[in-house]
C-alpha cells in the first residue's frame, strides 16, 4: 500500500480549517434572516469572519479542533493496521503544522501527549467495501458540542415521551432547550433512534456526515427531521443563545434496531462548526469533498 500520510494531512487541514459550503451557505442564510442589528445577527456576522479568516490563512476555525472521528470503507485486501498507522502519523503531522489543537489528554494523570494522539484519540470506524475504493470521511467533534450531547430512554415520564416518533420529538426538543447557547449554537443535531447505548452515540454522530440538503430515505424520518428543524428554531434561543431566529441548522436522523426492552433516542449536537471532509482514492486519483 502507497504512503498516503501527506494526503491525510491535507485531509485534516481541509476538516480543520475550511468550513464546507452547506454549512457556510446556511450560516449566511440564517444571519439574512436574523433582525438586521440584533446580538444574533452580529453573532453570525463574526462567526462568518472568522469562517472567512480561517479557510484564507488555513488556520482552525476554533481553538478546540475537537476529537478526530475516521469513517474508513477501504477495499479488501487492505491492511487496516497500516493504513491506521499512516493516519495517527497524518494526526501528528498536522498537529505540528498547527491544522489540530494537542487536545489528548491522559484521563488519570492529565498530561497532554501533545501530537493528538493517545488511547482510543482518535477515533475509528472501519467497514470493508465491495469495490477498490478508499473513502475517508473525517469528522472534528468539539469538546463544548460533545458536553451538550444527550441520551434518553423511553418512555421518559418526566417528558410525556412514549416509545414512538412522537416520543422521539419530545425529547430532542427537550434536549435542545436543556443546551441553550452552551455547544455554540446554532447547531446541527445528529440523532440515533434505537441501538444500544453505545452504537446509538456512534450512529447519531455518523448522521452529522449528511450533506444539508439530502432528503432522508426514510418518509416519515424526514417530515420529523423538517418539523424538529422548524420547532427548534421557534424555541428563541438563537446564536449562542442570544435569542433570535436560528438555534439550529441542520436535523438529520437515523434508526437502528434495538431489543425490545430498550428504546435509546441519542442527541449528538454539533457547534455551528460543522467540520467535515472526506478523501476519495479511485484509482490512484485522489479527490476531496
Amino acid at each position: 500500500m502507497e504512503n498516503l500520510t501527506e494526503l491525510l494531512v491535507e485531509l485534516i487541514r481541509r476538516a480543520s480549517t475550511d468550513l464546507p459550503s452547506d454549512v457556510e451557505g446556511a450560516l449566511r442564510a440564517a444571519r439574512d434572516r436574523e433582525d438586521p442589528g440584533s446580538a444574533a445577527a452580529s453573532t453570525l456576522t463574526v462567526i462568518l469572519e472568522n469562517v472567512a479568516l480561517a479557510r484564507a490563512h488555513s488556520r482552525p476555525i476554533c481553538q478546540d479542533t475537537g476529537t478526530p472521528i475516521f469513517y474508513v470503507r477501504f477495499p479488501a485486501g487492505m491492511s487496516i493496521r497500516e493504513l491506521q498507522a499512516q493516519m495517527e502519523a497524518a494526526i501528528a503531522e498536522a498537529t505540528r503544522r498547527a491544522y489540530l489543537r494537542p487536545n489528548a489528554v491522559d484521563s488519570i494523570t492529565g498530561r497532554n501527549s501533545g501530537n493528538n494522539l493517545g488511547i482510543g484519540f482518535p477515533t475509528f470506524y472501519w467497514e470493508e467495501g465491495e469495490d477498490e475504493i478508499l473513502d475517508v470521511a473525517l469528522l472534528l467533534k468539539g469538546g463544548g458540542s460533545e458536553n451538550v450531547s444527550a441520551q434518553y430512554s423511553l418512555p421518559d415520564e418526566s417528558l410525556h415521551a412514549g416509545r414512538d416518533l412522537e416520543g422521539v420529538r419530545r425529547v430532542v426538543l427537550a434536549a435542545v432547550q436543556k443546551a441553550q447557547g452552551e455547544g455554540c449554537a446554532p447547531g446541527f443535531l445528529g440523532i440515533c433512534i434505537g441501538g444500544d447505548r453505545g452504537t446509538g452515540y456512534s450512529w447519531a454522530k455518523k448522521q452529522l456526515l449528511r450533506p444539508l440538503d439530502d432528503v432522508n430515505p426514510v418518509p416519515e424520518l424526514a417530515a420529523l427531521e423538517e418539523r424538529l428543524l422548524r420547532e427548534c428554531n421557534e424555541l428563541g434561543i438563537g446564536p449562542m443563545g442570544f435569542g433570535g431566529k436560528t438555534t439550529i441548522l441542520g436535523v438529520k436522523i437515523g434508526a437502528a434496531h434495538r431489543l425490545p426492552a430498550s428504546f435509546f433516542v441519542t442527541v449528538a449536537y454539533m457547534c455551528w462548526a460543522c467540520r467535515r471532509a472526506r478523501m476519495t482514492v479511485r484509482g490512484g486519483e485522489v479527490t476531496y469533498s
